[in-house]
């Protein structure tokens, strides 16, 4: 299968498509670890704000749910051809909401992983919630395992350390939302912060592992594993990201040093 782009270094490729029909054709190697990004089955007509503006939540027809058992059967199948390409000592990260991510936890134990961790990502500027009628929802859940039960799975434990100032480092993660220079290019509606998923490769890979996204979107994972010494091959079905995530890249060659500085963690290694 040809990739869509791929630097002539190969340490950044990326393949349009369905995850669950490209995952299993992309002629890589074992992948050290997986970060996934999927759909959250949000959006339903409500609304939220950004930027001081009141906006819809619908981020487009991929984002809306099927139903309990369409969703879940959506996840099982995604996540069993990642398992498949993931080293016996390699580990899954997924992002999520309780809107997902309570399906994609019984999946993960239903294919025999063994869950680490339920990490919170606590948002440092998080939007307020219109309705009054709730708590304003500040943090989304990234849960964190193992392919296998038996293989010691990699975690850079005494890194962590060093990045928490000498403690153990929680599994409460108090980050920002993206930030402007992160969306110069444009903005995927669901994009994370790359302080986020830098902190997650650091965590759980060796120098040149590759590290896997099968909702690619503007490729911030592509970008953390790069800035981070890894590779990375993506899967992304939308033209327009598939288009943004190329932007970026390109940025990236430009503004490498630059944006090492800003992400605390980098910023903290560089010293």
């Amino acid at each position: 299968m040809k990739p869509y782009f791929q630097t002539a270094e190969g340490d950044f490729a990326l393949y349009g498509g369905d995850a669950r029909e490209v995952v299993p054709e992309i002629p890589a190697a074992r992948v050290g670890m997986v970060f996934a990004d999927p759909p959250y089955f949000l959006s339903n007509g409500g609304f939220s704000v950004q930027a001081g503006r009141r906006v819809c939540v619908d981020k487009g027809a991929w984002d809306k749910s099927h139903g309990l058992q369409s969703d879940g059967e959506f996840n099982y199948q995604w996540i069993k051809v990642c398992r498949e390409r993931l080293a016996d000592d390699g580990t899954i990260w997924v992002c999520g909401s309780f809107h997902n991510i309570f399906s994609v936890a019984t999946v993960l134990s239903e294919l025999d992983f063994r869950i680490l961790n339920a990490v919170t990502w606590q948002k440092t500027n998080p939007p307020p919630n219109l309705s009054c009628r709730m708590f304003t929802h500040s943090t989304e859940i990234v849960l964190w395992a193992r392919k296998s039960r038996r293989v010691p799975h990699v975690f850079n434990y005494d890194l962590m350390r060093r990045l928490s100032d000498g403690r153990q480092m929680t599994d409460v993660w108090r980050l920002p939302a993206i930030a402007p220079w992160e969306k110069t290019c444009g903005k995927h509606p669901t994009q994370k912060p790359l302080s986020l998923v830098v902190r997650a490769i650091l965590a759980s890979t060796r120098n040149g592992d590759l590290v896997l996204d099968p909702f690619a979107g503007s490729s911030t994972t592509g970008i953390a594993a790069n800035l981070t010494g890894r590779r990375f091959v993506g899967v992304e079905r939308e033209a327009v990201y598939l288009k943004l995530s190329v932007a970026r890249r390109a940025e990236y060659e430009r503004c490498r040093d630059e944006w090492r500085e800003r992400i605390p963690d980098l910023r903290a290694l560089d010293a």
